[in-house]
């Protein structure tokens, strides 16, 4: 029956998010009620049990979440951007112009989200491939991939923000790890897949591509735009504290003033309000920008993310109906018995779920909300059960996500010729991120 009643409350948000076209927050709370129901959780509790969910979901993941859109937005209006991706091209030239794009894309990933990304860099890489005569597919698989890789696995990205609380996972400690098992992933899933694909399947590699999918999009002139130097250290900012003060709690002593003060410093909270303020004069006043103009990018931000937040909100809530009617307890019991490891778990639960949903996001939460209770009984580490959940999270990319159809329009793909490459490459991506997964849990 439990089973039973977890297929029912992923087949009823299947439907009402896919087919009834409902809004994804509110089938989210919907199914709560519902499964919730079928759990026998007491009527009078399961108001209690949503709101719960939803308030310790977000909590402080709000302000991260918030400065971090804040701080994206202010990079990508500057035209931060298009210089980083534009130096490193430049830098690397066309014999290694892969390796350029993966690094743009990763420094620019790190602030901005997948789609946001992909709107950003798109049209610089569609510049760089005209001028020196490649395909747009071939700029555009390490790209997308190196981007997709940053979103599933590196906070202070939603998902891996969110499941790191969930999971009681140090962000620090997920961001270090997450940045190693990020480095092999993007290779297989960018350059070797990109290879391997351009072999097997060449049609898709076409130079006749149409960028007007895209809208209107700002153009920079690069003289106007701020230097690469000061734009890289802004878009990295809150992952260098971060990082910083997680090396520095193994290194320095305990008690050690310069240590306590690089904690404070490098706390996620202070890391994202220190990297925002940063931000805004580097991007804004030192470029002679108005703090009007200024403050309404930061609007426009947190306008963008909004929904988003209600979405992990109503992951939350679902989360925690399962915790409080047993089922993610019965769950990892399962999986206990079947002497299964603990990260290929909750791989397969996120991958399902992935597929089920769509939202990468969405998958996240609601598997990390069941296979939590495998960390106590298994011993698992909670950091990478968090990166486990993140790969799964990203598994066969296909018609029920808005990433899926940004690919296909961006790259002017038929829905077979998407299937297998975009599909098909999330799949590796996912793959490949579980493997690096396992290979580092060897030496943990």
């Amino acid at each position: 029956m439990p089973l039973l009643i977890v297929a029912i409350g992923v087949a009823l948000l299947v439907f009402l998010i896919t087919v009834v076209k409902l809004n994804t927050f509110l089938s989210l709370i919907i199914t709560s009620f519902v499964v919730a129901l079928l759990l026998q959780i007491p009527v009078a509790k399961i108001p209690l049990s949503i709101e719960t969910g939803i308030g310790g979901q977000l909590g402080h993941l709000a302000v991260i979440f918030g400065f971090g859109s804040m701080l994206g937005k202010l990079v990508s209006d500057s035209g931060g951007g298009y210089r980083i991706a534009h130096t490193l091209i430049e830098k690397f030239g066309k014999r290694h112009i892969q390796v350029a794009v993966v690094l743009a894309a990763f420094i620019v990933g790190l602030a901005l989200f997948f789609e946001v990304g992909l709107v950003v860099l798109l049209p610089i890489i569609f510049v760089i491939a005209r001028e020196i005569d490649l395909p747009l597919m071939y700029l555009g698989i390490p790209m997308a991939a190196t981007l997709n890789v940053t979103h599933a696995f590196l906070p202070p990205h939603p998902a891996p923000t969110a499941i790191s609380g969930i999971f009681h996972a140090e962000l620090g400690q997920v961001l270090l790890i997450g940045i190693i098992v990020s480095i092999p992933t993007i290779i297989i899933a960018g350059p070797l897949f990109n290879m391997f694909l351009h072999k097997v399947y060449p049609k898709v590699y076409r130079r006749d591509i149409n960028i007007s999918t895209l809208g209107e999009f700002k153009e920079f002139k690069l003289e106007e735009t701020p230097g690469f130097g000061i734009s890289a250290l802004t878009a990295m900012m809150p992952v260098i504290l971060i990082a910083l003060a997680t090396i520095c709690e193994f290194v320095l002593p305990k008690g050690n003033p310069i240590n306590e003060t690089i904690q404070f410093v490098g706390a996620p909270d202070a890391a994202m309000l220190i990297s925002l303020v940063f931000a805004v004069y580097t991007m804004g006043l030192a470029r002679s920008k108005k703090m009007a103009e200024i403050s309404n990018s930061m609007v426009i931000a947190i306008k963008q993310i909004a929904m988003m937040l209600l979405i992990i909100g109503g992951g939350g809530a679902f989360k925690q109906v399962l915790m409080d009617g047993g089922i993610a307890k019965y769950i990892s019991d399962l999986f206990t018995q079947m002497n299964m490891s603990p990260l290929i778990a909750a791989w397969i639960v996120a991958a399902l779920l992935r597929v089920s949903l769509g939202s990468a996001t969405v998958a996240s939460l609601t598997a990390a909300g069941l296979v939590a209770p495998l960390i106590t009984q298994s011993g698992a580490n909670p950091v990478l059960m968090v990166l486990a959940v993140g790969a799964g999270s990203v598994f066969a990319d296909h018609v029920n996500d808005a990433g899926f159809w940004m690919i296909k329009e961006y790259f002017g793909l038929t829905l077979k010729e998407t299937f297998l490459s975009w599909t098909t490459l999330t799949s590796v991506l996912s793959v490949s991120g579980l493997l690096s997964v396992l290979a580092v849990s060897a030496f943990m």
